[in-house]
C-alpha cells in the first residue's frame, strides 16, 4: 500500500545514515537495488531491451528508472506529475496489440478520497497525459490483457477494508459493466496489521490465472505477498493454502506490493519493496528476487537483503 503524500515526502527525503554500498558487480545483485529510502510499490515493464521501473515516491508524480539488467538503474526524473498530489502505486501497460502507446494507471488524491485514473504517452519516459478518472475510492490499479484481447482492471476499494475488485474494460480508457469482488482479507497473515488485501498483479500460466496480492498493513514488518488461482480472470479465486509466499524473515521485513517481469535470461523476477526497519512507518526501499513455479504449478519466491545474489 502507498502512503499519504505528507508522510511520503518526509520519508523519501529523510537522510539514510547507512554506509554507501559498493557498486553492484556485473554477475551479482544486492538488495536494495537503488540506494534510496522512500520508493515503493514498483511496477516494471520491458520495451526494446530496456526495463522501465515506476515507483511510488514523493506523492507529486512518478519518477521513471531504466536498466538493461534489472540491477543497475538510472533515474530520468518525472514522467507524470499531478496537481492533486497523493500520487501512488503506478501501473504501466504497453499496448502491443493496438496503438503501441503506453497507458499509466495511477492512484491520486487525498487520503480519504483516492481515485484511480489513466494517462497516456507515446514514450515509456513520458510525459503522460491524463485521460481521466476510472474508479472512485480506489487505489493500486493493475491492467491485465487476456489472450483473447479482453481487458481487466484490478484495483483495491478503500471504501471500508481494503479489498480487490476486477473491472472489465471496454477499451484501455473505458470501463464496461460492473466490478466484481475477487479477494478480501480473511486469513491471519492478511490481517496482522489491519484487514488488508491490495497490490494486485496477474500472471497467466498454462491456462491458470494467478492473482498475486499483498496483505497486512504496508507500514508494518508483517506485510507479505500471497496469491490465489482461478480458471477465469474474474474468478472465482482460490487462495493458495501455503500463503504468504514472501514474508518477513532472515533480515527481510515487510516484503510487498510487487510486479513480475521476465529477466534477461528468461527467468521471472519479482520487483517489490521491503521495509528498512521493524517499526510502524513507511521507510521502504526497492528490491528484486527470483520467482518461479514448480512442476505442480505452485508459485515460489525468495526474498533477500544485503547479501550478494546471482544476477538475473
Amino acid at each position: 500500500m502507498p502512503v499519504p503524500c505528507l508522510i511520503l515526502m518526509c520519508t523519501a527525503l529523510a537522510a539514510d545514515t547507512s554506509p554507501a554500498p559498493e557498486p553492484q558487480r556485473a554477475d551479482t545483485y544486492t538488495n536494495p537495488i537503488i540506494h534510496k529510502i522512500g520508493p515503493a510499490d514498483p511496477h516494471v515493464i520491458q520495451h526494446d531491451g530496456t526495463y522501465y521501473l515506476y515507483p511510488t515516491d514523493d506523492g507529486l508524480g512518478y519518477d521513471v528508472y531504466t536498466s538493461t539488467d534489472l540491477v543497475h538503474w538510472e533515474c530520468h526524473g518525472k514522467c507524470y506529475e499531478d496537481a492533486r498530489h497523493g500520487v501512488w502505486a503506478p501501473d504501466v501497460f504497453l499496448n502491443t496489440r493496438g496503438d503501441g502507446r503506453f497507458y499509466l494507471y495511477y492512484t491520486v488524491g487525498p487520503l480519504h478520497h483516492k481515485q484511480v485514473g489513466v494517462a497516456v504517452s507515446e514514450s515509456p519516459l513520458g510525459p503522460f497525459e491524463d485521460k481521466g478518472v476510472l474508479v472512485d475510492k480506489a487505489i493500486d490499479a493493475h491492467l491485465f490483457q487476456d489472450t483473447d484481447d479482453s481487458l481487466y482492471l484490478y484495483y483495491v476499494s478503500v471504501d471500508g477494508p481494503n479489498r480487490i475488485y476486477v473491472q472489465p474494460m471496454a477499451d484501455l480508457l473505458t470501463t464496461r459493466g460492473e466490478p466484481k469482488l475477487v479477494i478480501r482479507a480473511e486469513e491471519p497473515w492478511e490481517c496482522a496489521h489491519g484487514e488488508v488485501a491490495e497490490g494486485p498483479f496477474m500472471i497467466l500460466r498454462e491456462g491458470t490465472y494467478y492473482l498475486m496480492y499483498s496483505g497486512s498493513g504496508a507500514d508494518g514488518p508483517d506485510y507479505a505477498i500471497g496469491y490465489a488461482t482461478a480458471q477465469s480472470p474474474i474468478g472465482p479465486f482460490t487462495k493458495y493454502p501455503g500463503n504468504p509466499i514472501a514474508k518477513r524473515g532472515a533480515g527481510v521485513l515487510g516484503p510487498g506490493h510487487h510486479s513480475v517481469v521476465e529477466g534477461p535470461k528468461g527467468d521471472l523476477w519479482m520487483v517489490y519493496h521491503q521495509k528498512l526497519n521493524d517499526r510502524i512507518n513507511f521507510e521502504r526501499f526497492l528490491a528484486i528476487d527470483p520467482l518461479w513455479f514448480d512442476k505442480d504449478g505452485v508459485m515460489h519466491a525468495r526474498t533477500t537483503r544485503g547479501t550478494a545474489q546471482p544476477a538475473p
